[in-house]
């Protein structure tokens, strides 16, 4: 019994090993070694715009056959109503620049220095999507930083990461002070009043829209209009100042109606290719200063003498 015993037991484990090695597939570890990056050529750059060409890798998606396409990085500076959204859909109309947008009308986003560089890392790195982006093959991403918005408290770290970062500034600014208060007038009422079948809208696209909108003509605070210029005026100045250590271009609104080269001039900055930009936005406001406003006697009464005189008078035609 004990022989049959230990035969059976013996039979029962030869078995269970045949059984495993018929039905069993080795397993083969592939050894897997990491595939060495292709270092993008950078020998035809010249030595002074090294550091304003970057080659991003986004986290998001793959540059593919971009990904040794150089990009430069930028931030269009200005304030609310000096032309930077008409600009701005000027500058997407190209191929290969994305701006995108307003990004720090979002108040959490300028709380600190450190969601503010958190935002711009995400941004320079193309993982920052809008319908402005172009992803794999953009030569040129930024945005949109209005002085106001976290620009001018933090302006001290921000140039320290401009200048670190290699980000270029384009400030676009309007030289008539006037028509931008007036601007701003008529919007602020516009989004209370939303004249546009109850939607308020800061751009449209559309001569009849534009017809509705125009047709508010505020009333100017005469005895605030100097003071409210000067601190316009200061705060342009300031940011200028702050930021004249980084690479930078200056534009005026004015200026890019009047001659239309120069948005050549911002695409040689940007290193772009030379491209015709359009923009479908429609300009709200035409025609003279005095038919705009209800009290225009008023602002020439307190103008007249000033050195701010000089924005009664024509300015541009279209």
């Amino acid at each position: 019994m004990l022989v049959l015993m230990f035969v059976m037991v013996c039979g029962v484990y030869i078995c269970s090993v045949c059984l495993k090695q018929i039905g069993g597939h080795p397993t083969v570890r592939l050894l897997s070694y990491p595939m060495a990056e292709r270092a993008c050529d950078v020998a035809d750059i010249e030595p002074s715009e090294k550091p304003y060409v970057h080659f991003p890798k986004p986290e998001s998606f793959n540059r593919e056959e971009c990904a040794c396409n150089p990009v430069r990085y930028f931030a269009i500076l200005s304030t609310q109503r000096s032309g930077s959204g008409w600009f701005e859909t000027l500058l997407n109309s190209h191929m290969n620049i994305s701006s995108n947008g307003e990004i720090f009308s979002v108040k959490v986003r300028r709380s600190n220095i450190s969601t503010i560089v958190e935002t711009l890392d995400k941004i320079y790195n193309l993982d920052w999507f809008t319908s402005a982006s172009k992803n794999e093959c953009t030569a040129a991403v930024g945005l949109k930083w209005m002085l106001n918005q976290g620009l001018m408290q933090h302006h001290e770290e921000i140039v320290e990461y401009f200048n670190a970062k290699g980000v270029s500034a384009i400030f676009l600014f309007r030289r008539n002070l006037l028509r931008r208060m007036i601007s701003i007038l008529a919007n602020s009422f516009d989004q209370n009043a939303k004249l546009l079948n109850g939607t308020h809208k800061s751009h449209v696209h559309s001569t009849h829209d534009a017809k509705i909108l125009a047709s508010y003509k505020p009333v100017v605070n005469a005895s605030l209009l100097i003071p409210n210029l000067r601190q316009v005026e200061d705060l342009v100045n300031k940011s200028m100042e702050y930021f004249k250590s980084t690479r930078h271009i200056i534009l005026y609104y004015e200026d890019i109606i009047n001659n239309r080269t120069k948005l050549v001039d911002v695409q040689n900055f940007l290193r772009v290719p030379l491209r015709d930009l359009s923009s479908r936005q429609v300009k709200i406001h035409k025609g003279s200063l005095s038919s705009q406003v209800e009290n225009w006697g008023d602002i020439e009464k307190a103008l007249e003498g000033t050195h701010y005189q000089s924005y009664l008078h024509e300015d541009y035609k279209l």
